[in-house]
């Protein structure tokens, strides 16, 4: 696996470098502002790019910003956001685009090195990782009742192919069922969850979140 890693601290992005190289994965390209992180990427053609939300110069949403400008560049990158705090627009604004191949944690995760590296590696494969933190505010947790409760088995079941990144096909293969079969199963899912058609495809993403915040 190939990483290109966009952090402004040398000392976490030189400890990204060493903690990716002893899992076995390659940093080709680092970089200490968002400005540069769109060409590496367009250079490198990396299996995922990881990215500060903040960095310089005006420490808000540059790494964001380059992580969306890098995607319009390469379509389908893959990109892991790190943020100091949870921070819901940028969370909201990534996977706006799609749930598939996307990542946001609290960098404080980074220290759980297991598990971190578990992260990279699903996000890398096409895989959706958002930080519990994140979920549990971009959902609120004030549902007094939970709709996921009213899914189906094999309802649920898709739901979480859906979560690990599957396009509707591979979701088919996966249950050996029709293609067909896999669209009703989602039609059934976004009206339990009253994710109106009018949110377009916001409403895969929504679902996903929804999952993630039950396993959470």
């Amino acid at each position: 696996m190939r990483v290109v890693i966009a952090e402004d601290s040398v000392l976490l992005r030189e400890g990204l470098v060493r903690l990716l190289e002893d899992a076995g994965i390659e940093t080709v390209a680092t970089v200490g502002d968002g400005t540069g992180l769109p060409g590496a990427v367009e250079e490198h053609r990396p299996d995922l790019a990881i990215v500060d939300v903040r960095m310089p110069p005006s420490f808000t949403d540059e790494g964001l910003r380059a992580a969306l400008a890098a995607r319009e560049r390469v379509p389908g990158t893959p990109i892991l956001v790190l943020s100091q705090y949870v921070e819901e627009r940028y969370a909201t604004d990534l996977i706006g685009g799609g749930a598939e191949g996307v990542g946001y944690l609290l960098k404080e995760r980074v220290a759980e090195i297991a598990e971190f590296i578990d992260a990279v590696r699903r996000i890398a494969a096409g895989g959706t990782v958002i930080d519990p933190e994140v979920i549990g505010q971009l959902l609120g947790r004030r549902r007094t009742g939970d709709p996921l409760d009213a899914l189906t088995p094999r309802e649920r079941e898709v739901l979480a192919l859906m979560a690990e990144g599957r396009a509707n096909g591979a979701i088919a293969r996966e249950l050996v069922v029709t293609d067909g079969a896999v669209e009703k199963h989602i039609s059934n899912i976004f009206a339990k969850l009253d994710l109106q058609p009018a949110q377009g495809d916001h409403r895969r993403v929504m679902a996903v979140l929804a999952y993630l915040g039950r396993t959470a």
